[in-house]
């Protein structure tokens, strides 16, 4: 497996920045009103997010959580089609239709994300199985959070990949906390261990703030399936920085203030950038440099935003069924 390139490290950082500051931004506008709703936030979970779908190839698959801003992002989805469907524009990338918990993008081969707990797992399965039947190199990766992991359809996903022997990385993105619930009062034993009674393969990341140990996991996973070896289960130890979803008012009295402490000394996108200069490979104004340039980026997906339409009343059931005469003209 060989090792990221200096430009794919740069690129890493890129995103990271792209994720951290798009939801920074998307964090304050919903609570100016800017965005209906509420927003789920990757704040702190950017390593883990960037060093999975970097270890992806453009034409791999994967679907996502209500927590996936971060994923067509790390995937390299541009930010103002993202920004425009968070506020409902007709320029986002679903029309405006998908919000914050619901979108797509086709283009960089995200299939969707959903609020339903587990629901996207089974459809990461079934583009994997399009691709094994298609005998295509394609591979499917399912994010999902420690909460889900407890969730039947998992199980019944991951046994059929595993007889079949598909392509498709089950990622458990464990942040320790469903909402409010801390994992370990619901979840008996490590997750990724459960691999073993599927006869498949599974690992542990432990240090999920090391974008390098999740990409370096997420590739082995991806050229095991490639080589028809079967899915994955990949278990990353993350945390969010921020709360389950911005302003939701459920206190912050279940997470230990010490605890969240001790993970913000862990900032993934601090840590990264230590290493770039420490390794020698690129200096800190370069990055000073980047950081400034992703903030231009950021300020534009919001311009782009504001001068975008909204969509038009009549567009409101369009999408929605399959023409069957057009489909079989």
């Amino acid at each position: 497996m060989a090792a990221p390139t200096k430009d794919q490290m740069l690129e890493m950082q890129r995103r990271m920045l792209r994720i951290r500051y798009f939801d920074e931004r998307a964090s304050k506008m919903v609570k100016r009103g800017h965005i209906p709703g509420t927003v789920h936030t990757s704040i702190g979970q950017e390593a883990q997010v960037v060093g999975a779908t970097m270890a992806l190839r453009d034409e791999d698959y994967m679907t996502g959580n209500h927590r996936s801003h971060g994923h067509p992002i790390g995937k390299g989805s541009p930010l103002g089609p993202l920004m425009a469907e968070l506020v409902g524009k007709a320029t986002g990338v679903c029309k405006g239709k998908g919000g914050s918990l619901h979108l797509a993008d086709f283009s960089v081969g995200s299939l969707g994300e959903s609020g339903i707990v587990g629901s996207s797992i089974p459809i990461a399965a079934g583009a994997a199985l399009s691709a094994s039947v298609l005998k295509k190199s394609h591979v499917s990766l399912a994010f999902f959070g420690d909460g889900a992991a407890n969730q039947g359809v998992l199980y019944e996903s991951i046994n059929m990949a595993g007889v079949w022997k598909l392509p498709v990385i089950f990622l458990c993105e464990n942040n320790q906390y469903a909402l409010s619930t801390p994992a370990h009062t619901v979840t008996s034993g490590v997750i990724a261990d459960r691999a073993a009674g599927f006869g498949i393969f599974g690992v542990r990341v432990e240090n999920g703030q090391d974008v390098l140990e999740v990409f370096n996991a997420v590739s082995e996973a991806a050229a095991r399936a490639r080589a028809g070896e079967g899915p994955s289960l990949i278990e990353v130890v993350t945390y969010r920085f921020n709360e389950h979803s911005e302003g939701l008012r459920i206190g912050t009295d279940y997470r230990d203030p010490e605890e969240r402490e001790q993970w913000l000394k862990r900032d993934p996108i601090v840590l990264f950038r230590n290493y770039l200069i420490a390794e020698g490979h690129f200096t800190a104004e370069a990055l000073d440099a980047l950081e400034a340039e992703v903030l231009a980026e950021v300020d534009e997906a919001v311009r782009f935003t504001d001068e975008s339409p909204y969509p038009e009343p009549e567009t409101a059931f369009a999408d929605l069924y399959t023409d069957k005469e057009e489909q079989f003209a």
